[in-house]
């Protein structure tokens, strides 16, 4: 008796693990997983916290995506690059190897896409890019695309803008060395600048500094001697930031331009009083809606938020909604299908505008201007490709 009770009890159990393991599976087979590959800690943590805001804000109003008449609930795998390069890599290959995700959605930082640009491309995963403006993300990788602006435009529209609108003659370039997006930003403002001006020394220096300095007295007191007529320093926020501050209190009145990568509020928050006056280029404006999702977006935002949006948390929204969109028109989860979706993308109204993609997987988008006037990001022009 004991013995059959024994038998009994063995096939109940075999039962409860099998049936569990037949539901886990089957649950899984309902989901789609987005990995959110973002900077949450570390140097750019801020930048990725907007992009998660915007992503958060569209699942929590587009939860699913539906193959075949068939519903299929989305999750978000989120993982920390943590800033860094080697860590993103790290990050990328458990992206793809552990969680086993379907597309991925990031990075905020063009040096940590591109860190993990290789593995999604050997590993087939698609990825879009949110606000990695470096043109060369996506170049040489069918599977990365974006679904901002990138740097050759935005590097000729603040060049365009110190020339024409500042009167610009003569300018410095303060870089962030250590920082793939600094550089290659503060070469396509040179290159435009000094074709505009027609003289090759126009860029008067280009001075250094690397990711996590404090002091830079030794780059304003040489740009105090050399007195440019513009400043260009396309760098982070907190180290730009600290730029300005510090040539504020040294007496250098000169205009400070800079890239997308200021239109973050701890830009103000660290500058304060002396980011005042403060121009660059952002993806996207509140007051200005180029699509009916604009609207949307940005009326959601604040519901969720409880204030404006950034340009940068826009991205974040649209990268999440195109990978919808792409999933359903592909009707199926193959990667080389979402990605033949992806790159067969036309006039995909997100919030921040329309998207088309060209053969190196970038949209052609329009850039906007911004001004810090009374400690807030103030809408100036909207410059068109």
């Amino acid at each position: 008796m004991r013995r059959i009770l024994s038998i009994v009890a063995v096939l109940a159990a075999l039962f409860l693990v099998f049936g569990c393991a037949k539901g886990e599976a089957k649950a899984a087979a309902d989901i789609v997983k987005f990995g959110v590959f973002e900077p949450l800690t570390g140097a750019n943590a801020a930048g990725g916290a907007e992009e998660l805001d915007g992503i958060r804000l569209a699942q929590s109003l587009y939860p699913t995506v539906t193959m075949g008449g068939k519903e299929y609930k989305i999750e978000l795998v989120i993982t920390d690059n943590k800033s860094d390069k080697v860590e993103a890599a790290n990050a990328g290959q458990r992206l793809v190897d552990s969680d086993k995700v379907n597309i991925v959605l990031g990075s905020w930082g063009s040096g940590l896409s591109m860190a993990a640009g290789p593995i999604f491309k050997d590993a087939k995963v698609p990825a879009i890019g949110l606000s990695c403006t470096n043109p060369l993300v996506t170049r040489d990788n069918d599977f990365y695309f974006r679904v901002c602006f990138i740097d050759p435009f935005q590097g000729t529209v603040m060049a365009n803008y110190a020339y024409k609108e500042v009167k610009a003659r003569t300018a410095v370039i303060v870089r962030e060395v250590s920082n793939d997006y600094s550089v290659g930003l503060a070469k396509f403002f040179t290159d435009s600048f000094k074709a505009l001006t027609g003289n090759q020394n126009s860029i008067l220096a280009e001075l250094n500094y690397n990711t996590g300095d404090q002091d830079f007295s030794a780059q304003l007191t040489q740009i105090k001697s050399l007195k440019p007529d513009v400043i260009f320093a396309p760098g982070n926020y907190t180290e730009s930031a600290l730029v300005i501050k510090q040539a504020r209190e040294l007496g250098i009145t000169v205009p400070f331009l800079g890239g997308d990568t200021w239109e973050i509020a701890e830009f103000i928050n660290v500058g304060k009083e002396a980011v005042e006056g403060a121009v660059m280029s952002a993806f996207f404006d509140n007051d200005a809606p180029i699509t009916p999702m604009s609207k949307v977006f940005v009326a959601e935002y604040q519901k969720k938020y409880g204030k404006l949006p950034s340009g940068t948390a826009v991205l974040g929204f649209d990268g999440y909604i195109l990978a919808i969109d792409a999933i359903q028109r592909a009707g199926s989860l193959d990667p080389i299908k979402i990605r033949d979706a992806i790159a067969a993308t036309k006039n995909f109204a997100g919030a921040a505008g329309y998207i088309t993609f060209d053969a190196n997987g970038d949209p052609i988008k329009s850039a906007v201007i911004k001004q810090v006037v009374g400690g807030k990001f103030i809408y100036k022009t909207t410059v068109n490709p």
